[in-house]
């Protein structure tokens, strides 16, 4: 049988009164929600380009929401996998 899903995203930048941007986004898979963040400063010799500080802001959340999803993942996965008993064990 074929599984379908459809998961919603929700990105929110802004940036805060010290010049941080900030991205803060909520994984909605319909029976949970993730929330993951990210945040980008601009080092004061560079340019301040606010297109860059969003990309890396939410850059960096993306890569929150993928390593709590993979964390998930791998906890669901032990939880529904049966120990292997080793030789010594069964003997």
């Amino acid at each position: 049988m074929s599984h379908t899903a459809e998961w919603k995203v929700r990105l929110h930048l802004y940036e805060d009164d010290e010049g941080t941007t900030k991205a803060h986004l909520v994984l909605d898979t319909g029976t949970n929600a993730i929330t993951a963040r990210g945040f980008a400063r601009c080092h004061p010799s560079d340019t301040n380009v606010p297109e860059i500080g969003d990309e890396l802001a939410a850059g960096r959340a993306m890569i929150d929401l993928a390593h709590q999803l993979l964390e998930t993942a791998e906890r669901d996965i032990q939880g529904t996998v049966e120990p292997r008993l080793s030789p010594r064990q069964t003997a």
